[in-house]
């Protein structure tokens, strides 16, 4: 038995939750539509290119979640799991996941994006255990900055790091699956890296080191 790791953004779904949130608030109008949309959409394309300043994303993505009380935030949510996140959910990847539960693996999302938007669309593919950048919460309600260090890049190292010794778990046996060069830093510390529908970098990098090249479109 090992453990068996999952990006979620265009890896376990065929799109990106992060940017579609953006996209579903602008939609309701819960946000300014023309200006969000613009600041999303660079800070998406900035994530690609792999020079994204992560506490920048940051404030600017976690600002609608200070500006709204839980009751309305998960209601929201609802409706954007519904209209976006359902239609791109991957049964292949629904597959990896329970061959992985078949063999006995941990499983485990670690993903960049924050735990609000993640958390249920890691529980639709039946997966305990979540690793994400944490919002921060004070009395039932988000504050708009972050809880600890972002899971993004080598910040997902080390979370990763401190989950596994909190858990007693190990790399020994590992499996990492990921699209995105982002996390290059995490697929060279597992034992079997996986590439899946990769951005050209990340591609060229697996084929270079001859990582396996997947698809679960």
């Amino acid at each position: 038995m090992g453990i068996a790791l999952f990006d979620l953004d265009n890896t376990l779904i065929a799109g990106d939750s992060d940017y579609l949130w953006g996209c579903f608030l602008a939609e309701q109008g819960i946000v300014d539509g023309a200006s969000h949309e613009r600041k999303n959409r660079r800070f998406y394309d900035q994530y690609k290119a792999g020079d994204l300043d992560i506490h920048e994303f940051l404030e600017f993505q976690l600002q609608p979640l200070a500006a709204h009380d839980i009751d309305t935030l998960q209601q929201l949510r609802a409706r954007y799991l519904q209209e976006k996140i359902t239609p791109i959910v991957l049964p292949a990847a629904q597959a990896l996941i329970d061959k992985h539960r078949k063999q006995g693996d941990t499983l485990v999302v670690i993903t960049a994006t924050n735990r609000f938007i993640t958390e249920p669309i890691v529980a639709m593919y039946g997966i305990a255990h979540l690793l994400a950048t944490e919002p921060e919460l004070i009395n039932n309600a988000y504050t708009g900055a972050v809880s600890g260090v972002p899971c993004f890049q080598a910040g997902k190292v080390e979370k990763l790091a401190g989950w596994l010794e909190e858990n007693r778990q190990s790399l020994d046996d590992s499996w990492f699956y990921s699209d995105s060069h982002n996390d290059l830093p995490l697929l060279g510390e597992v034992t079997h890296p996986v590439a899946v529908d990769p951005d050209e970098i990340l591609e060229q990098h697996a084929r270079d080191h001859d990582w396996p090249v997947i698809s679960l479109r």
